[in-house]
């Protein structure tokens, strides 16, 4: 197994742990993985070629879709709501 398959593989496990974490406590193990993702991408797509890296990429847009449409509307200037605590 390579070594960006298992970084992958690992990046998955620390993602669900995350999940189970109440609101309050997964922001700084989320905004860490959100930093590292394309990092992770990019070393997939150029070890096991683009198909790998397109479907690393489509779940990293799943998995951080409502993350990073606030990020986008912030950045944007527009209203966003903060999510329940």
């Amino acid at each position: 197994m390579s070594a960006s398959a298992l970084a992958g593989i690992l990046w998955v496990l620390a993602a669900t742990a995350t999940a189970f974490l109440p609101m309050r406590r997964q922001y700084v193990p989320g905004l860490t993985l959100l930093a590292l993702a394309p990092v992770l991408i990019g070393w997939l797509t150029w070890q096991h070629g683009w198909w790998i890296g397109g479907f690393a990429l489509f779940a990293f847009l799943s998995m951080f879709r409502n993350p990073l449409r606030y990020l986008i509307r912030r950045a944007l200037g527009l209203t966003v709501e903060a999510p329940p605590q």
